[in-house]
């Protein structure tokens, strides 16, 4: 009996070896103040991840606190950065396979998981996730997410004024600008558009919508090419 257990045991390991050492592993030591990263890729060439993956999030006691699953986990590696299977690559926070930071602005930590490009120009795009001081754990966010997909890249976050800022463009040369205030219990709500139209190679025009005690008011300005890279 200890033999036929043995040997179940046995064939357990063997069946489950390429699952554990097959893949491509990662870690982001410091990702925060107080969580560390590790990533798990099915499908990695010689300088790029891309596909099913998964992000382990441990706190400072090495305890692990959640697992999140990215059905396009990109991950850009640096020039010395080589691939091996079963061993772990260390990734910097400016390589951004995930970002962490508040961003609702309720004093703890938010994750946001890339997946994919499906951003402003084939951008990159995020599954955002925030803490859910009841349930104990992140919960996907449906606007997040959608803020952290439309734009040209991940939206910036202004602490200070507690606001967040999607960037994207349409063709070469007209830029947008939206600016949203996180309200408690209710979501986002849109605070600022600028358009800033670029087209004509003398001149450059500003569109400023601001909502100003619930009333939009608009701005346009005119500036020379030459003022504008002045003032900017």
């Amino acid at each position: 009996m200890k033999i036929l257990n043995a040997y179940k045991n046995l064939s357990a390991l063997v069946f489950l070896g390429p699952l554990c050492f097959g893949q491509y592993q990662f870690e982001v030591k410091n990702a925060s103040k107080n969580y560390n990263i590790a990533i798990q890729s099915e499908d990695c060439s010689d300088n790029s991840c891309m596909g099913k993956g998964t992000v382990d999030l441990f706190d400072n006691n090495n305890t692990k606190v959640q697992t999140f699953v990215s059905d396009d986990l990109v991950i850009n590696l640096q020039p010395g950065q080589k691939l091996t299977r079963g061993k772990r690559i260390e990734l910097t926070k400016d390589q951004r396979p995930v970002i962490m930071d508040d961003f609702n602005f309720d004093g703890t930590e938010d994750i946001a998981i890339r997946n994919g490009n499906m951003g402003n120009y084939h951008s990159a795009s995020y599954d955002v996730y925030v803490f859910n001081s009841t349930r104990m754990s992140f919960v996907k966010s449906k606007e997040l997410t959608e803020l952290a997909s439309d734009g040209f890249d991940f939206f910036e976050v202004d602490s200070k004024r507690k606001r967040l800022i999607m960037s994207g463009k349409s063709g070469c040369c007209d830029l947008f600008t939206t600016e949203y205030e996180v309200i408690p219990n209710k979501g986002l709500e849109k605070v600022l558009e600028k358009e800033v139209d670029m087209t004509q190679e003398d001149r450059v025009k500003v569109i400023t919508k601001e909502k100003i005690k619930n009333k939009w008011v608009t701005k346009t300005k005119v500036y020379t090419s030459e003022q504008y890279n002045k003032e900017k």
